[in-house]
């Protein structure tokens, strides 16, 4: 069995332990295993999105860009993390952002039709579907509130509290786009903490 695939269906037993070999070999004949390169565009704007990503290896971001021109990151999806433009993958209305790869990055896809097929197959296939969905919808909201209540310096915080593995995998512009701040913004509240710290 492929790695990634393997890495999957572990993901998926963890949500659901009651899945039998059975049902986990019907859900492994209707993934695609996706190898991308650095760069490599998973999902355009403007474009319905045709599958979800799992991905088993390597690093995503998603992206929009704003009326000046600039990108701005909207998210993060490292190993374990199902990378789509959800609302408008279960609509299938166009989607508002792009997710490009920024590692080789290895995912394993579901489309639409397939996961509409498998939720038909078992009440355990449709509640992975429910936990999947509460986790995106949970990430979702957590962002929000981030830029309703909390300050830069604590956004700052936060992510290093809950993604600093990113941190030597993304560059510098990505995570101030990410955090909704400046470069400079950035530097100072690094070295207000640094001060603090000692």
């Amino acid at each position: 069995m492929e790695p990634g695939l393997d890495i999957f269906l572990t993901s998926v037993k963890d949500f659901c332990p009651r899945l039998t070999h059975v049902e986990l070999a019907q859900l492994a004949s209707k993934v695609l295993l996706k190898n991308l390169e650095k760069k490599d565009v998973f999902l355009h704007a403007g474009k319905v999105p045709k599958a979800i990503g799992f991905v088993a290896k390597g690093l995503v971001r998603s992206f929009y860009i704003d009326n000046n021109g600039d990108e701005i990151t909207v998210d993060f999806y490292a190993e374990g993390d199902y990378a789509t433009h959800y609302p408008a993958f279960i609509t299938r209305t166009p989607g508002s952002y792009t997710i490009q790869c920024l590692e080789p990055t290895s995912m394993v896809c579901l489309s639409y039709e397939h996961i509409q097929w498998i939720y038909q197959q078992s009440a355990d296939f449709e509640k992975y579907g429910r936990l999947v969905a509460e986790e995106i919808l949970k990430r979702q909201q957590a962002r929000i509130e981030g830029f309703i209540f909390q300050t830069a310096e604590e956004r700052y915080l936060d992510f290093i509290e809950h993604h600093s593995s990113l941190f030597n995998r993304i560059s510098i512009s990505h995570l101030c786009s990410f955090l909704g701040m400046e470069r400079q913004s950035l530097t100072r509240i690094r070295k207000k903490l640094a001060t603090n710290s000692f």
